[in-house]
């Protein structure tokens, strides 16, 4: 998942203490944000910074940021592309660049005070943004430019620029009457103060939902290191016995491996029921009131819903096409969800098991089905996944040999958290390309799931280089055990790191257009596209080394993970599409349409959606899916499938022009991953693939057609 742009709710705001939350300090030149950071990439001096000086940094920034472009609205001057779209551009880097890292040491590494800042902050940047969107001066300034644009003979990524200000201007509401704009404001203020909310609540629900017991039999199936594991994790809590924390989707990892049912479907129950145990962390109300916020605005603004007004600008361009898209895909997905649900129940009356399949039995049972088929144990396969060399041997040797960049460990660059690493990216003539950072672990102060974003972007207009983070949420060894992932692990960082180099890539004048800063439904196509490669043979026997021996991987071993690689695929297909299904309904309630109950909206919509099945449940439930009602993707979480579509046609026409060389990967990243936003992107792609994407090869590598190696 990319986080892209000034999204408040995908972070929170850090401050010392309480009562400094009600009286922001004085900004000044003591204040680490008062200046661009003096370290490589101007890197955040994590050394330097304290609690307390986010809140008067962000304060400072927008008043800055005001002063900035209430002067471009009030220039007595002609509009000119430089004297007001490259002035926008330059506008803002005071609040740009505490924004950067406010989001960043929230999302990963959060605490009271900060979430208290946020609560403070949130409504106040809301409103920041739409002074900004709404000011007829500034907008009509922009207007006129655009209208006259032809006749301005701009180079293309000045005129796609000025085409993007335009549009954002006019979807953000820059057309509408003085009074509609002030109830977008109050919508805008609440939706701002609502999405904070939730964030605040999901993390408190989720840590107390996690799975505690004194009694270590009842976590019978789990390796002594992940007994450890858990040992700590009540440790850090400070209680006794043993702690399962729960990650963000609705499975839980240690399912596989639980072989006492009670602690199988307890673990579930805990993950299912996460957010709607009533009291001060159920997140219900908040989100039937986002939904119904959202709405409102689409109305104000002229459409018949949210996904109608968000899907405009998007490759999509409308909900109707995205739910065509995955409407065609349920039949194929379901029904093989379903083959593979009988050939578990099939397995459990094999063993006198007594019981019919439940959501909680899948992941164990399958996991037997999968070793019954294939002769795979995934306890067999993990010893080769260590940590650290998966990072070194698999990701970035990957990156090394499509596009020559290097990668050097820097011990000298502060970080914000024990955990986090951080190295410097040479490119292929020895010069800096970016700083990357990366932070594993799960936290229980962290937010769940796994993400990118940026401390700093990339601008040659700014003359800044790209700093990027990844963040997961891999379960951390005790001391002195190896951290070994799972397979799914591994995808996950090569998943993200996919997202890093669309952003480490990036080679644009405008910071508007730079990396990542592209639509939803394309910006998950870099990351999932790098995922192939860490199935690659020259890759994958790079890095799965045993982590004591370091030997390689036997070929048997391998051959089975490859004939493996299709199974359970109706099942990961089914619950994604019933997470993207969900969201697009929730998002595209008329705006007429009463404050919705989730529990009774959601079984609703699976079943209309024929995604109703009782062994496959969504993989995030209405009630804690941070996407769509924290992290910016509503009406977008079909972007994972629709990107999908166009990362497996992607790697179709690698495979079909000689895999990973560096011939292929110069020519993928001068055509797709350095150019941003600076061209139409249905233009950009089908150039660089020389067709138009289909999604034959999506359900090839899905194991679900005839010419797949499907089981």
């Amino acid at each position: 998942m990319a986080q892209t742009g000034l999204i408040l709710a995908a972070g929170t705001l850090a401050l010392g203490n309480s009562a400094a939350a009600q009286q922001p300090a004085a900004f000044g030149p003591s204040n680490p944000f008062y200046a661009p950071s003096t370290l490589p990439f101007q890197a955040p001096p994590f050394d330097k910074i304290h609690d307390s000086d986010y809140q008067p940094a962000i304060e400072a920034g927008m008043a800055q940021q005001r002063v900035e472009m209430n002067a471009i609205a009030n220039d007595p001057a002609a509009p000119t592309f430089e004297n007001t779209i490259i002035a926008m551009e330059r506008s803002g880097q005071l609040l740009a660049r505490v924004m950067g890292v406010f989001g960043g040491v929230a999302g990963a590494n959060t605490n009271p005070d900060i979430q208290k800042v946020q609560e403070i902050e949130a409504p106040k940047l809301a409103a920041h943004q739409d002074a900004i969107n709404l000011d007829s001066k500034l907008f009509a300034r922009i207007s006129a430019l655009y209208e006259k644009r032809d006749a301005l003979k701009l180079e293309p990524e000045q005129l796609r620029l000025l085409e993007f200000d335009y549009r954002q201007f006019v979807k953000a509401g820059a057309n509408l009457s003085e009074a509609d704009k002030t109830k977008l404001k109050k919508l805008n203020e609440e939706e701002s103060i609502l999405s904070n909310a939730f964030i605040t609540k999901l993390l408190a629900a989720t840590k107390d939902a996690a799975y505690s017991t004194t009694d270590k039999t009842t976590l019978a199936g789990l390796s002594d290191a992940q007994i450890d594991a858990a040992a700590l994790a009540a440790k850090d809590r400070k209680q006794d016995g043993f702690v399962i924390p729960l990650q963000n989707t609705t499975q839980q990892p240690d399912l596989a491996q639980l072989t006492n049912r009670s602690t199988r479907q307890a673990l579930f129950q805990n993950s299912w029921t996460r957010a709607e145990r009533g009291g001060a962390n159920d997140t219900r109300d908040t989100i039937a009131r986002i939904a119904q916020i959202r709405a409102q605005k689409a109305q104000l603004l002229g459409f018949p819903s949210y996904a109608a007004w968000n899907l405009q600008d998007q490759m999509a361009k409308n909900p109707e096409a995205a739910l065509h898209f995955m409407d065609a895909l349920v039949p194929a997905a379901t029904a093989k969800a379903q083959s593979e649900a009988q050939d578990i129940q099939a397995l459990i009356d094999a063993q006198k098991g007594g019981f019919k399949l439940q959501p909680s039995d899948w992941d164990l049972y399958s996991e037997q089905v999968r070793k019954a088929k294939f002769d795979l144990d995934q306890a067999q396969v993990k010893p080769y996944f260590e940590l650290s060399r998966v990072l070194q041997d698999g990701v970035f040797y990957a990156a090394h040999e499509l596009y020559g960049i290097s990668f050097k460990e820097r011990k000298d660059i502060p970080v914000y958290n024990p955990d986090v690493r951080v190295f410097e990216v040479s490119d292929v003539n020895g010069k800096p390309l970016a700083l990357f950072y990366c932070d594993y672990f799960k936290r229980d102060n962290k937010n769940g799931g796994a993400w990118m974003d940026e401390f700093v972007g990339q601008s040659k207009l700014l003359g800044t280089l790209p700093v990027v983070y990844n963040v997961a949420n891999f379960a951390k060894p005790a001391p002195g055990q190896p951290a070994l992932i799972s397979f799914d692990d591994v995808t996950t960082m090569f998943h993200e790191f996919g997202h890093g180099l669309h952003g480490m890539f990036a080679n644009t004048t405008y910071p508007s257009l730079s990396g990542t800063s592209v639509p939803r439904d394309f910006v998950e196509f870099p990351s999932q596209f790098n995922e192939h490669w860490a199935t690659y043979p020259q890759v994958f026997n790079h890095f799965a080394r045993h982590y004591q021996t370091g030997a390689p991987m036997p070929a048997e071993l391998v051959a089975k993970i490859k004939k493996a690689a299709t199974f359970n695929q109706g099942y990961a297909l089914t619950e994604i599409l019933a997470a993207a299904e969900l969201d697009m309904q929730w998002h595209t309630l008329s705006p007429t349409a009463p404050i919705q109950a989730p529990d009774k909206f959601e079984q609703e919509a699976l079943v209309r959606k024929h995604l109703a099945l009782e062994t496959v449940p969504t993989r995030y439930r209405s009630s804690y899916f941070m996407h769509i009602w924290g992290n910016g993707y509503a009406a977008g979480y079909y972007a994972y499938l629709w990107s999908e579509m166009l990362d497996d046609n992607a790697f179709q026409w690698f495979e079909d022009h000689g895999g990973l060389t560096r011939a292929n990967g110069d020519r993928f990243r001068n055509m797709v991953l350095s150019r941003g936003n600076t061209e139409d992107l249905e233009k950009m792609y089908s150039t660089w693939l020389g067709a138009e994407p289909n999604a034959k090869p999506m359900l090839k590598y899905r194991g679900l057609t005839a010419d797949s190696s499907a089981q």
